[in-house]
């Protein structure tokens, strides 16, 4: 059985303007990285159940990359998305509305390698990135 972890955050933003940016890969390359020292230099993704994503995640001094990537299994514009990764791990994403702000709460399957207290860390600062990231854009 898997373990599943969950975060979440309140992005002080309209669902239009979170959903642009979580699904856009132009953003996604500006706000999808856990630390300062790494960067996602390329995303390319096809929207809609069935389709593929593939954003490619790197170390900015190159020492390591890889490909994180995998199929959608349904999406709910504004509201919700749900996909599996290449290594059959789970991902539940929910955006709720509350006045002009948009809550994300985000499940995943932790992975077996890296300790579970970690892998929430790494995953809640993409999530933060993503907070600053639209919270900062500039109508």
């Amino acid at each position: 059985m898997k373990t599943t972890i969950s975060i979440s955050a309140t992005i002080h933003a309209p669902i239009e303007k979170v959903w642009e940016n979580w699904t856009s890969p132009k953003a996604i390359t500006k706000w999808h990285t856990a630390s300062p020292d790494w960067h996602t230099p390329k995303a390319e993704q096809d929207l809609q159940p069935g389709g593929k994503f593939s954003y490619r995640m790197e170390a900015k001094d190159g020492s390591f990359g890889f490909d994180f990537s995998g199929v959608f299994d349904e999406v709910k514009p504004d509201k919700y998305l749900e996909y599996t990764l290449d290594d059959d791990r789970k991902i539940k994403v929910n955006f709720t509305i509350k006045g002009n702000e948009t809550h994300i709460d985000q499940s995943f399957e932790a992975e077996e390698t890296n300790p579970v207290e970690m892998q929430r860390g790494g995953w809640q600062g993409i999530l933060d990135n993503f907070k600053h990231y639209v919270e900062n854009l500039k109508d």
